[in-house]
């Protein structure tokens, strides 16, 4: 059973392009189905019915996992029992009647102007790690970009004439994306004074590297951004988005377009770049009641 599972996740990565954060979320996912099964006793992955999951499904509910976990485990399931159709393992989908449950969208927080400002000027710009950490969130408030897509750029990704940066989202699907004059003076600026001191092998691609040299991973970065909002005294609950969200809110609440927010932030669906607007709106809503004299 094991390997109908490695099977399906080599189809994702080989066939379907995904991220390797995807794949390891679906395969942890179907391994702890998996799991139940085995302490149920009575069904296997291929023999599992339609009850045995909606069984599973209320488990997940008993033990309190949130509605976006189980929506996305059953998510997980479908893709999973879709395939053993397509592979004639099962001749019957067990989870095709069921719906996912209804999530609900909570609103994205977001920095204002100032609280970014604040916590892109912590960097040390006189060390060649503080070059690096500048030129990260630098470029990180001027794209968009996801932080798996930015420790994920090689050097070759970056134009600094045309002020452009190239990189690969959800499915390997490439995109180029503007950047502003502050993100190519600190890139500059970490290329030719804090990278080449940072760096050990000089056939390296990472653009940012750690201490050790080599590639700088997501949570190696994630760190440094708390530990800047930290010094800035950023009291605000930050995740690894923060700046992507801030990122499109500034540029909504400032008249730019939908559809090109859509693209340098590479949704596939628009409907995902709405939220924003959902929440320059709520913005404005504050503004008004703080400020109008008879709000």
């Amino acid at each position: 059973m094991a390997t109908l599972i490695d099977q399906f996740i080599g189809y994702l990565g080989n066939e379907r392009g995904l991220a390797l954060n995807t794949l390891e979320s679906y395969s942890r996912d179907l391994k702890q189905y998996q799991e139940f099964l085995e302490k149920g006793g009575s069904e296997t992955l291929v023999s599992a019915s339609q009850s045995t999951i909606v069984a599973y499904l209320m488990y997940l509910r008993k033990q309190g996992k949130a509605t976006a976990t189980i929506a996305r485990r059953l998510a997980a399931l479908k893709a999973f029992y879709h395939f053993l159709i397509k592979e004639n393992v099962v001749d019957r989908d067990p989870t095709d009647a069921l719906a996912s449950p209804k999530l609900e969208r909570k609103l994205p927080k977001v920095l204002t102007v100032e609280e970014v400002d604040l916590l892109l000027a912590q960097p040390d710009t006189k060390t060649p790690h503080g070059l690096r950490d500048k030129a990260m969130l630098e470029l990180l408030y001027a794209t968009g970009i996801r932080v798996s897509e930015l420790t994920s750029l090689n050097i070759g990704d970056v134009d600094l004439q045309e002020a452009v940066v190239r990189c690969r989202g959800k499915g390997s699907k490439e995109r180029l994306v503007p950047m502003g004059t502050m993100a190519v003076n600190a890139l500059s600026a970490y290329l030719s004074q804090g990278r080449p001191k940072i760096i050990q092998d000089p056939k390296e691609r990472a653009l940012f590297v750690n201490h050790h040299g080599s590639r700088l991973t997501r949570q190696g970065f994630w760190k440094i951004v708390k530990k800047y909002a930290a010094q800035a005294g950023i009291r605000k609950e930050i995740t690894p988005h923060t700046l992507r969200h801030s990122f499109a809110t500034h540029l909504l609440e400032n008249g730019a377009d939908l559809r090109a927010v859509q693209e340098m932030l590479g949704h596939a669906d628009i409907s995902t770049t709405q939220i924003y607007t959902h929440i320059t709106k709520s913005r404005l809503k504050d503004v008004y009641s703080r400020t109008h004299p008879r709000a």
